[in-house]
């Protein structure tokens, strides 16, 4: 299936090369543009022209209709009569958009309608680009590589940021329909990928990649029901778990995974021990990071939001009775990043809903360099550690019959994750003497002698304690 020709899809990329949003930037506010993002297009339309800038503006972005005749002047070397019947335009003496484009970048990205709009939303429905997406695009990491896998493809959105700075994108897609999206796009915006339909893993079997990202269905639903772009068929869970296992073997040595989840929280169960069972015994490195956690209630009805469907009220208790007889109290959300590795698996599942230092790529690159350098116990004895730029100590403190007693410390980041560390006294001390100057070694004979013990027992007491702040990023 295609929804264009590629000579036609050719033209009409020749007839969108000025519609971007560096374009729109050129020609209206700030503060208008500003605006049209939140919803607000009344100073957008006044400030557009009646050029082919201005009415694709008026089609795409504000969604209102336009003459028959200012469309074709816009659209020409690509004629109007194929632009209805391909569905990018529907109407008579005047035409609304029949599909949804947004700007990524300095791309134009066509889709589906966006959702919660007109409605005809069908099961096939292909997303264009969402907060999810966002989160992905942001966390990815963008090192050069040869080769790249995007894995539920959608529109394309992952895929053509991939061709960056990966030398070969293959791209994959449960939907016919997603993949025509992103055979479009991919010609409307010059790029080549190498595209494929078939069920997540299938089309790729055997192969293997240096860089895999996937914004799958991952939406955990009732048993029966079917939105391709976010339920994944798999029974709870299983889409993530699916991904986790396989990545291994999908990824060539060094090679990166990168993949939005959402995981169930059992009841009286360890939400990180259940994802942490997804991954093989050997062979990767894993960081979980959950974003948002939701209760059953506020996750059906949000996906119902998502779909139009809030006011199916059986819907919603099927899918509350299913939660309820699985036992879940709640619903996490967040990314995973994996990479290959040589030897036992390591994963770390950590929950972090605080606002962090963007882009997450950073926090990604800079979590994988520390695991790979050497913090066993002998290494960190002989190191030269220093309190990290942006590290502040805080305390509390309560006003007692002899002044202000501190009844806790503890340690903030400014920048990067952000994480808070709660200290005890001796630790403070520990860490008011890392200048990068000493030794460790010294600096704990010097706190043995103070305290009056033996310095090799108070390094493994303080070892993984040290080794904690040097993993969360407060020494360096």
């Amino acid at each position: 299936m295609r929804l264009l020709e590629t000579e036609a899809a050719a033209r009409l990329g020749e007839a969108l090369r000025g519609f971007r949003r560096a374009a729109l930037s050129a020609v209206c506010t700030p503060e208008a543009l500003a605006a049209a993002d939140r919803g607000d297009y009344r100073a957008l339309l006044a400030q557009c022209g009646d050029d082919a800038l201005g009415v694709f503006t008026r089609l795409f972005v504000v969604g209102v209709p336009v003459p028959a005749g200012a469309a074709a002047n816009a659209l020409a070397p690509f004629s109007l009569d194929e632009a209805v019947k391909c569905g990018l335009l529907v109407g008579g003496d005047e035409v609304s958009a029949g599909w949804g484009a947004q700007f990524e970048g300095d791309r134009l990205l066509f889709s589906d309608q966006l959702p919660n709009t007109t409605g005809g939303r069908t099961r096939e429905h292909v997303l264009g680009v969402g907060g999810a997406s966002k989160l992905l695009m942001d966390a990815t990491l963008r090192a050069p590589v040869d080769s790249a896998l995007d894995l539920g493809t959608g529109c394309g959105v992952q895929a053509l940021a991939l061709t960056d700075h990966a030398a070969n994108v293959t791209a994959t897609d449960l939907s016919e329909r997603a993949v025509a999206f992103a055979d479009l796009n991919a010609v409307v915006n010059g790029v080549e990928l190498e595209l494929l339909q078939g069920d997540l893993l299938a089309p790729i079997a055997g192969r293997r990649f240096d860089l895999v990202v996937a914004n799958p269905p991952f939406v955990i639903a009732t048993p029966g029901s079917g939105w391709t772009y976010r339920d994944g068929g798999r029974e709870a869970d299983g889409i993530a778990a699916e991904l986790a296992a396989a990545s291994a073997d999908l990824l060539n040595p060094g090679g990166t995974m990168q993949f939005l989840a959402n995981w169930l929280h059992i009841e009286g169960a360890d939400w990180a021990e259940r994802v942490t069972g997804w991954f093989p015994d050997d062979g990767v490195q894993v960081w979980v990071v959950e974003r948002e956690r939701l209760d059953p209630l506020d996750y059906v009805r949000t996906w119902q939001r998502d779909s139009g469907e809030s006011h199916d009220a059986e819907q919603a208790a099927a899918w509350l009775d299913w939660f309820e007889s699985q036992h879940v109290a709640a619903v996490g959300f967040g990314f995973v990043n994996v990479r290959r590795v040589d030897g036992p698996t390591e994963v770390v599942c950590e929950t972090a809903r605080h606002a962090v230092e963007t882009p997450w790529r950073d926090r990604i690159e800079d979590w994988f360099a520390l695991r790979a350098r050497d913090l066993e116990p002998e290494t960190l004895w002989q190191a030269k550690l220093r309190v990290a730029d942006g590290v502040m100590l805080q305390q509390s403190a309560a006003l007692g019959a002899e002044g202000w007693d501190v009844d806790r410390q503890w340690l903030q980041q400014e920048n990067g994750m952000r994480y808070a560390e709660e200290l005890d006294p001796l630790l403070v001390q520990f860490m008011g003497a890392c200048d990068g100057e000493v030794e460790v070694r010294l600096q704990v004979q010097l706190l043995a002698d103070t305290y009056g013990a033996e310095p090799a027992m108070l390094y493994a007491q303080l070892y993984p304690l040290i080794r904690r702040l040097v993993d969360r990023g407060f020494l360096v």
